[in-house]
């Protein structure tokens, strides 16, 4: 039998997959490693650990499902978007890694945008300017740290680091590197007119690559720490959110994904970029060659949830959502803006906060968490009509994540955003897509698209409910009204806190 192994780098964990060349997932494994918080915004993790927890995640899913080194056929890597891992000239990590939750960087993005003229700036780039992104991270590395910024030689993303601890080759895949603000995105090559502009060069930025391509191979001390046999081959693999798509089958147009975890995120297939300029949407390079996909992000989704099951005494989910169904759609006129860490789309704002609005002394437990189930709904369909104004004509989307566990919130969310949903017969997430772009680069796979469309099913599809369609119609009315009404307050609000 011969395998094929994804490695996810996460924001808390790595995850390994294996996956048999016959299509069918043998099992995985989670390696968590902490992430560290030294002041109000910032978001930081040592490369190391994730170095390490990649190995130890190999070695074991070697080891619980009895797999010989010889029978793997490659491996591929997916990876948290956008966060930042600086080296010296001698490969050296100069500092902790900023990742793509950080905010500590609006000044810079301010420098860009006064820098850069805003219209060269979106036809290289194709997204707005935002904190997550690594561009702003890199000034931000030149303008507090000089000292480390005068050490700096070469930027990685995550999965591009632990690819060259893998196999000693220093390079950063395409659908990663569109979340840099650093690439052209339609001609795949690092932007000389933003890196000019801002007084940057491209000699740190490492060679590109295809999520499919032959990047490197095992080197010996990597074969003697993992348990690989030496020489295996090591793909591109792709971004997170791309190799979720790949692993759900979002891979040709029409098709779409929501993913419910932690964030949110809203995804298309699209086979030619199209660029939207209202909401802060973006357009990043698919796992496909040549092809792309368009995303609205939600930064608290499940986090959302999860946030109110702490607040009830930590109740399973399963007896919160009882709750929820016991009452009403609409809520008896409760609605929850679901900002509790700022929001990305549509309003790119640090400062979003989540509020209850609405709130009346007959509300109860069960109001109060619908309420927040029928608020992270409307965020995603936010997303959904940015992504209507740019042409993606489909009428599902494949459900995944945790929140996916739950009928009544993928009902909900069908209601919202009038889009069936469809689970599919694998949930493995990134680590999957990672897996199936190493076999399409080894040649176990002809092409992405037959790949995942081999394996990928789906098992069952939720229709929006049409009478709770009429009710969630008026009421996102209302909630689309609620931000602009408060943006003000929210930015008073920033310095209490």
């Amino acid at each position: 039998m011969e395998y094929l192994l994804g490695l996810d780098i996460g924001t808390s964990a790595v995850k390994a997959l294996l996956l048999q060349a016959t299509g069918e997932v043998v099992g995985s494994v989670n390696v968590e490693y902490p992430l560290t918080s030294p002041r109000p915004g910032w978001s930081e993790q040592e490369p190391s650990d994730m170095w390490m927890a990649s190995v130890e995640g190999i070695r074991r899913v070697l080891r619980e499902y009895r797999v010989v080194p010889e029978s793997v056929r490659g491996i591929g890597l997916s990876g948290q978007m956008h966060s930042s891992i600086f080296l010296d000239r001698n490969y050296q990590v100069i500092r902790p890694a900023i990742l793509w939750n950080d905010v500590r960087t609006s000044a810079e993005c301010r420098q860009i945008e006064e820098t850069v003229d805003s219209e060269v700036l979106f036809e290289e780039v194709c997204n707005p300017v935002l904190e997550g992104f690594t561009l702003p991270k890199l000034l931000w590395l030149r303008n507090n740290e000089p000292w480390n910024y005068e050490q700096l030689r070469h930027l990685v993303l995550p999965k591009d680091y632990v690819r060259f601890r893998l196999s000693g080759s220093l390079a950063m895949e395409v659908s990663d590197a569109a979340g840099m603000l650093m690439l052209n995105v339609r001609r795949q090559v690092w932007s000389e007119p933003v890196l000019k502009s801002l007084g940057l060069s491209a000699k740190i930025l490492p060679p590109l690559v295809g999520s499919a391509e032959v990047a490197g191979r095992i080197t010996k001390e990597a074969a003697d720490l993992t348990g690989l046999r030496e020489g295996t081959p090591v793909v591109g693999g792709g971004a997170d959110n791309a190799c979720g798509a790949v692993g759900c089958g979002v891979v040709t147009p029409g098709r779409g994904m929501v993913s419910l975890g932690t964030s949110g995120v809203v995804l298309a297939h699209l086979e030619e970029a199209r660029l939207v300029t209202g909401g802060t949407v973006h357009m990043f390079n698919s796992c496909v060659p040549n092809e792309f996909y368009m995303m609205g992000v939600m930064l608290s989704a499940g986090e959302s949830l999860r946030w109110l099951r702490r607040q009830l005494g930590g109740e399973s989910y399963d007896a919160l959502t009882r709750k929820a169904s016991a009452v009403l759609p609409g809520s008896r006129g409760l609605v929850f803006l679901p900002y509790l860490s700022g929001e990305r789309t549509p309003h790119g704002d640090a400062n979003a906060r989540a509020s209850f609005v609405g709130l009346s002394a007959t509300h109860g437990e069960g109001e109060i968490i619908r309420a927040v189930l029928e608020g992270v709904g409307f965020g995603l369909a936010d997303s959904v009509e940015l992504l209507r104004s740019a042409g993606w004509q489909g009428s599902s989307l494949r459900v995944l994540g945790g929140g996916a566990r739950s009928p009544l919130w993928q009902e909900i969310i069908a209601s919202i955003t009038g889009l069936s949903l469809e689970t599919v017969n694998i949930d493995e997430g990134p680590a999957l897509g990672a897996a199936i772009l190493a076999g399409v680069g080894t040649g176990v796979y002809a092409n992405v698209l037959e790949a995942s469309d081999s394996m990928i099913k789906v098992e069952r599809t939720v229709e929006p409910n049409q009478e709770w369609q009429e009710i969630y119609g008026e009421l996102h009315g209302v909630y689309k009204n609620l931000y602009p009404a408060l943006k003000h307050s929210f930015a008073s609000l920033a310095k209490f806190s």
